[in-house]
């Protein structure tokens, strides 16, 4: 391996693809950069990579010890590696080299207790540390990701430099990276992320359902609307993806790929945190819940395919009603109903984001979030501008949804949203997430719930009391003896 002529600027640590392109794309913004990977073919790919891709300033170290003291003091060194104990043994294997003052990056989907703890022991040894999300996939990790560090400002300020140029750059925006906070603030957020990038998926995924379904839309057709749709309101990475998909010919055989692919959802974990922590929290957050339940329900794949034959020789089709329906209203219809549901999943994870800042002393800014995913990441998209100036004209806005901008939006779609869940249902086609984003703006913007007969319920059961709409104070009515009076 040729050593660098001196010291590198910073190192980075675990060369899987993400790795990999994340230390090609900080090379080529022009900080020399040291590499290590503990299978070391992996040390050589990327040093050829960086050789074939303009010679850039990277260099390779088999071994930990050369690695780390091949990097200038005060050294900061990014590590790339699985969540849970692979983080703590990279940790430790180079923490053996390190001296105080020196840092530590972990750019791992993190759950954000575990950096908090590591934060601590780090300290401890007189290291700086941060758990910084970085969104954008492969692509975006080689040209430009969107990052979310947290923990030590210190150690945000040792690379800031770089992180502002590595980031992607948004015209009138900025780099996409901020310093988010202290603690585990950047792995929460980009947890949350990853969840609201959960409902995102599922609400189109359903929009293509009900197209192609009960519109009976092709591929080509179904190309033809997303990339349309892409040029306005939804303009964003996922839909554009989602419109080169249904244009790809399947390299097997005859048709598309994407009717080839098993219709059976994997996951890693984050979206699952997600609804954890809203549900710890108590934050309502249906759709990115629902979204979860539908990539658990995919995994049946043999109990649905039983399922269905038991449900046919029933009379169930897969479709229930095979209704004729005006196709041009029908892609208007859901082009709104998915808009006006993705407000209510931005909605629910930005009041998760809050309600943890709150809980924690975090005091992190929500405007600032949405300024940092409008690139690199997997949910940026126009519409975060739109979020970015909810919360700059009101930094303490309770929900998005009764911003007047988006609540005028919402007033405007409601029909239509409306109209798509009705055909769905009618046609036996589950748009849980579309389904679910309707209920959670229909009980939000509700001043009255049927929440008071729950009340009375557990006070009738349990004596748990209640409060009255007419009179302070808390109530106990004995339910049980005044029914059996009354039954007398």
């Amino acid at each position: 391996m040729a050593a660098p002529p001196k010291p590198t600027r910073i190192g980075l640590a675990g060369l899987a693809v993400m790795g990999q392109n994340l230390a090609l794309n900080i090379a080529e913004k022009g900080f020399p950069i040291s590499v290590y990977n503990r299978t070391t073919s992996k040390v050589d790919e990327t040093v050829v990579r960086a050789k074939k891709e303009g010679d850039l300033p990277l260099y390779g170290f088999h071994d930990p010890e050369s690695f780390v003291k091949s990097i200038q003091k005060p050294r900061v060194v990014i590590m790339l590696v699985k969540a849970g104990s692979p983080v703590d043994q990279t940790i430790k294997t180079l923490s053996a080299y390190l001296e105080k003052g020196d840092c530590i990056i972990d750019g791992g989907n993190e759950w954000y207790e575990n950096t908090e703890r590591r934060e601590k022991a780090m300290a401890e040894l007189g290291l700086l540390y941060l758990g910084m999300g970085v969104s954008g996939g492969e692509e975006g990790a080689r040209n430009g990701p969107s990052m979310m560090p947290g923990g030590s400002f210190d150690a945000f300020k040792y690379i800031e430099d770089i992180l502002l140029k590595v980031a992607a750059q948004v015209p009138d925006s900025g780099p996409c990276v901020t310093y988010i906070g202290k603690g585990g603030s950047g792995n929460f957020v980009k947890m949350v992320h990853n969840g609201i990038e959960y409902g995102d998926m599922q609400l189109i995924a359903e929009a293509y359902d009900v197209l192609k379904s009960v519109g009976k839309l092709s591929n080509d057709e179904l190309r033809s609307v997303f990339s349309e749709w892409n040029k306005g309101e939804l303009l964003s990475f996922l839909v554009e993806i989602t419109a080169d998909i249904f244009g790809i010919k399947d390299d097997k055989g005859e048709g598309y790929l994407v009717d080839k692919v098993l219709d059976k959802t994997g996951m890693k974990g984050t979206g699952k945190w997600t609804v954890q922590q809203a549900a710890d929290l108590s934050v309502a957050a249906p759709t990115i819940a629902s979204s979860l339940d539908a990539r658990f329900l995919s995994g049946l794949k043999e109990e649905r395919v039983e399922a269905a034959k038991v449900f046919k020789a029933g009379g169930f089709g897969d479709i229930l009603t095979d209704q004729v329906v005006d196709k041009k209203q029908l892609i208007d219809d859901v082009r709104q109903a998915l808009y006006a549901s993705k407000i209510c999943s931005y909605a629910q994870g930005m009041n998760l984001i809050r309600a943890k800042s709150m809980e924690k002393g975090w005091d992190l800014e929500l405007g600032e979030l949405a300024r940092i995913w409008k690139g690199g990441c997997i949910i940026r998209a126009v519409f975060l501008d739109r979020i970015k100036k909810a919360y700059d004209r009101n930094p303490d806005l309770a929900n998005l949804l009764v911003d007047p901008e988006f609540a005028k939006e919402i007033i405007e779609r409601q029909s239509a949203w409306r109209r798509v869940v009705c055909l769905a249902i009618n046609s036996g086609i589950s748009t849980p997430g579309m389904s679910s984003s309707l209920a959670y703006f229909d009980t939000f913007r509700r001043e009255r719930l049927p929440a008071n007969l729950v009340q009375a319920q557990r006070d009738y059961f349990g004596a748990h009391t209640y409060e009255r709409v007419d009179v302070e104070g808390s109530f106990h009515t004995e339910w049980f003896k005044i029914a059996r009076q009354l039954k007398n």
